[in-house]
């Protein structure tokens, strides 16, 4: 039985994956370069990329479980505190404006690939999977490893549920961006607010 607090999990993950990160700055790019497919195809390989962070993350945590509860907990506390850093890392990020690459057009599996090397590559989101994914398991958790497995998995699935759509309709959406750098800002506090929440959140949880 997977045991973990899926409303809150849900909401903070898409609050998170609609923030015009490196990732959705990539696919929105493809898309205005080369047409919606290529959106799509980018948006695919970000999502296959974090299968590759789900395991190391799950690999990780597993091994952590085995040694010891209390450092679990210290993880837990450790990663509150992260979330919290990013929150205002996201708060402090000036404005940003999309650019288009240069170059000759690239085949859909080249896109696809760039898309899973751009997010396995980033160390930055390796470091976030390993705190974030904790926070939404359930204290006394039967299975908590495979809990944080399958939360990495829905993860990546609901990052192409948001980035997919934006890749496909990114020849309008994001061209509307490029000319509203304000409108990414607006998000970066949004989502910022969102982790500090969280991360605040998590440190006054009460535990048995």
């Amino acid at each position: 039985m997977i045991e973990a607090s899926w409303l809150l999990f849900v909401v903070t993950s898409l609050a998170i994956i609609a923030t015009p990160g490196q990732d959705m700055i990539l696919v929105m790019s493809r898309s205005i370069a080369q047409g919606s497919a290529a959106g799509v195809a980018t948006a695919a390989g970000v999502s296959c990329g974090l299968v590759g962070h789900t395991l190391l993350a799950t690999a990780g945590l597993g091994a952590i479980l085995r040694t010891s509860e209390w450092l679990f907990v210290a993880l837990k506390f450790a990663g509150g505190a992260y979330l919290v850093f990013l929150g205002v890392q996201l708060l402090r990020t000036p404005s940003r404006a999309l650019s288009v690459p240069a170059g000759a057009p690239r085949r859909t599996w080249r896109l696809f690939v760039d898309g899973a090397l751009s997010n396995l590559s980033n160390p930055k989101i390796a470091v976030f999977y390993f705190a974030f994914l904790p926070q939404f398991v359930l204290p006394g958790a039967a299975q908590p490893t495979l809990t944080v497995f399958v939360l990495g998995l829905v993860f990546a699935a609901l990052t192409f549920v948001v980035k997919g759509p934006v890749g496909l309709g990114a020849g309008m959406l994001s061209g509307w961006l490029r000319e509203r750098p304000g409108v990414l800002g607006w998000l970066d506090r949004v989502s910022g607010t969102v982790l500090i929440g969280l991360g605040v959140r998590l440190a006054f949880e009460r535990r048995p």
